[in-house]
């Protein structure tokens, strides 16, 4: 029995390790084909319902940056993962007020994606600056719901200037690192460029001109569209199943 457990934690963490290298190779292709951008963007495994072990087996592998959508799961699998010194987390689903506390008790906590509210942005700026791992500013990235469907979180476009404004004056411990979104689902492609990741990347162009800032990243592109979005533009893409394969949901509504 503990032979059968060996070869299944390896050959899980070979195809971990595969997986990786084949969405990295992707990424690189895209960014090698369209170098009018800035040429880099970070990959972010989302690791949501998979076992900590997996997230070992992509760290063994080179990676750093894990995205999670549910707070206690996130703080749960920081802890259980501190013993490595230089994983990133980034918390990339929907956040209400109430849950910001305790996101800022994750180790390891470098990024929140998903800020799309004055009220969720100066409770995350507050626990931070009281639970805080370190004395860093926290990076954040405005969520838009460029796609302007009501089950989904994001702030509208048109309050995007607002939100950042309150972010940059009101909040010391954050620091704004971009703005995200996550666009239509099943977007035929052959009909044109993702008209969500266009308007995402016109936030991005009003931010800088009306807040004079130089430069923001753009987090768009998950696992079934990350080369496009890379292409359109993202720095930052979400790819989750194409990394650790299919996802269980027991007894949890389906999210992001």
């Amino acid at each position: 029995m503990y032979l059968q457990a060996f070869y299944r934690a390896s050959s899980t963490m070979s195809t971990i390790a595969q997986n990786l290298a084949t969405v990295t190779d992707h990424i690189n292709s895209a960014l090698e084909a369209h170098r009018t951008h800035d040429n880099r963007a970070r990959l972010v495994a989302v690791s949501k319902t998979k076992p900590a072990e997996d997230v070992e087996a992509a760290y063994a592998a080179g990676h750093r940056h894990f995205g999670e959508n549910y707070v206690n799961e996130l703080v749960e699998k920081s802890l259980q993962l501190q013993h490595l010194p230089d994983i990133r987390w980034h918390f990339i689903g929907n956040l209400q007020k109430k849950n910001c506390s305790k996101l800022t008790t994750c180790r390891n906590l470098a990024v929140v994606e998903t800020v799309d509210s004055e009220k969720v942005a100066r409770a995350l700026n507050n626990g931070w600056l009281r639970n805080g791992d370190t004395d860093d500013e926290l990076d954040v990235f405005i969520q838009v719901n460029t796609s302007r469907e009501e089950q989904k979180s994001g702030c509208m476009p048109e309050s995007v200037v607002s939100l950042a404004r309150f972010i940059l004056d009101e909040c010391s411990g954050l620091r704004l690192r971009g703005v995200m979104t996550i666009g239509q689902f099943g977007y035929d492609w052959s009909q044109g460029d993702n008209p969500d990741f266009m308007e995402l990347l016109r936030c991005r162009d009003v931010l800088l001109k009306d807040l004079e800032l130089e430069k923001l990243e753009i987090s768009m592109g998950m696992s079934e569209d990350y080369a496009e979005a890379i292409r359109m533009g993202s720095t930052n893409v979400r790819v989750g199943s194409k990394i650790f394969g299919a996802r269980d949901y027991p007894n949890k509504k389906l999210e992001f």
